[in-house]
């Protein structure tokens, strides 16, 4: 199964993210296999971490949960809150499969959270950006409860026409950088 987790910093905590840096990629290496992506997420200055995205195969709800919960940074209370949901990867892949030049261009975390009726199941038709896609859906994968992509955009504005506008409560647009040693 896989999941999508979105932990937010909290305010001022970059001296301790990057205290524990080491012990954040320590832990993420013992996940390396179960990696569909990851990478943290930076203020409009592209300098200010904001937070850090790992999409993650595994066995069910429990062990996501675990691995949302005792990462590092969360134990140490870097991050204010976290996002964890069941994801589809549409795309099939991982983002060191992304065909793309993953190392230039604005890359972008895009994430629509809605509810009723699912919409954005399948990705737009020119998928030469996106190097994750998918709907974020329930512990029981029955019910939609938006769209988390990765992707390459000129700007945060055309990463977020990617999304049908009226299906979301809010879509957000955070700036984005594949991270690991990986």
């Amino acid at each position: 199964m896989e999941y999508f987790c979105y932990h937010r910093d909290r305010p001022d905590s970059r001296a301790l993210r990057e205290e524990l840096l080491e012990k954040h990629w320590s832990y993420m290496d013992r996940y390396t296999k179960e990696l569909i992506a990851r990478g943290p997420t930076f203020a409009d200055d592209g300098e200010t971490p904001t937070g850090s995205v790992h999409i993650v195969d595994l066995p069910d709800p429990a062990a996501a949960r675990t691995f949302a919960f005792d990462e590092p940074n969360y134990q140490a209370g870097a991050y204010r809150d976290v996002l964890l949901r069941r994801w589809h990867n549409v795309l099939g892949r991982t983002m060191w499969d992304f065909p793309g030049d993953r190392s230039s261009g604005n890359q972008y975390l895009l994430l629509g959270l809605g509810e009723g009726p699912a919409a954005d199941l399948t990705p737009p038709p020119d998928q030469d950006e996106l190097i994750a896609y998918g709907p974020l859906l329930s512990d029981d994968g029955d019910t939609w409860l938006g769209t988390a992509a990765l992707l390459r955009a000129p700007n945060p504005d055309t990463a977020r026409a990617t999304l049908t506008p009226d299906r979301y409560a809010t879509i957000e647009v955070h700036n984005w950088e594949p991270g690991g040693r990986r």
